[in-house]
């Protein structure tokens, strides 16, 4: 029997993780010359296709769960206890769709997430309505998952960011959190992570209080539990304290050095993100030297 590469064991783990969603850009090839929403001289290009998304995903469910409105909306009309692994991969098909897909195929990743929206309303413990298709509890997901892939790119990243590459990140998101209807949209780094912090809406929650306790101790096989753990206290390290006040989270010794660790163990097994690749080929662009991809031209896995 032939041995398995560790590099193997941990894609083949990871990506099964993402595997119950259909493939965001199975026909992106199909687009030729699509640039999509940012395109290939973006900084989001680059901010997304690195390992340490996975820190700033969780991180951005945590800061998710301190908007009680929010919250409630998740616990009332989500699948995410039943399902976790199909939300995880139906919100990084989104994700992935948004940042490095064609435009038809930003637009498409973008209307199915308001068509699942339109329903999501209700009233939170506090006796406030609640809806997906108002625009500051839009703002509130959008920002909170820019802010969080961000800092997490800044802690966890391969390379140094300037103060300018994360203003320009930021600045490029917004044009995806306009076609979300998502307002306001602080259009500089310093003044998203203040809009999160000081936001009025911010207080605990049951249905918050709920999403930390799931996002503790998911259901995961025991080596992904591990792994998972690091990650987890790794985005928490980095959620600010007035946010970790509201979810009752304290960060664990050592957190943020466990997490570079392993999220530069998963760069070295896992390479970029394949759909940059894909995206690239898209846009008749060559794969930059000196980074490493595990999927072949002409493929987006």
């Amino acid at each position: 029997m032939k041995k398995v590469s560790w590099r193997q064991r941990i894609t083949d783990a990871t990506t099964g993780l993402f595997s119950h969603a259909p493939d965001p850009l199975e026909s992106t090839l199909d687009y030729p010359g699509d640039r999509g929403l940012f395109g290939p001289d973006s900084i989001t290009w680059r901010v997304m296709s690195d390992c340490s998304t996975f820190v700033g995903g969780v991180r951005a469910l945590l800061v998710q769960a301190a908007h009680p409105e929010v919250a409630a909306g998740v616990s009332d009309h989500s699948s995410y206890r039943a399902d976790p692994l199909g939300r995880l991969s139906r919100t990084a098909a989104y994700v992935t769709a948004t940042a490095y897909g064609s435009l038809p195929e930003v637009e498409n990743a973008v209307d199915i997430v308001r068509h699942r929206h339109v329903p999501v309303s209700g009233t939170s413990h506090r006796g406030l309505n609640y809806s997906a298709t108002n625009p500051e509890m839009a703002a509130w997901v959008h920002n909170a998952l820019v802010d969080s892939f961000l800092v997490a790119h800044q802690v966890y990243g391969p390379t140094l960011m300037t103060a300018a590459d994360a203003d320009a990140y930021v600045v490029e998101q917004v044009r995806l959190g306009e076609r979300m209807g998502a307002s306001p949209l602080p259009s500089t780094a310093v003044d998203l992570n203040c809009w999160l912090v000081d936001h009025p809406s911010l207080g605990t929650s049951p249905a918050g209080i709920d999403a930390v306790r799931f996002l503790a101790v998911p259901p995961l096989s025991p080596p992904i539990r591990l792994a998972y753990r690091i990650i987890h206290d790794a985005a928490a390290a980095t959620v600010p304290a007035p946010i970790l006040d509201v979810l009752g989270i304290r960060i664990r010794k050592g957190a943020i050095l466990r997490g570079q660790l392993l999220v530069r163990t998963l760069r070295a097994a896992l390479g970029a993100s394949p759909a940059w690749a894909a995206a690239l080929e898209r846009c008749d662009e060559a794969r930059p030297p000196g980074v490493r991809f595990r999927n072949a031209p002409g493929t987006s896995r």
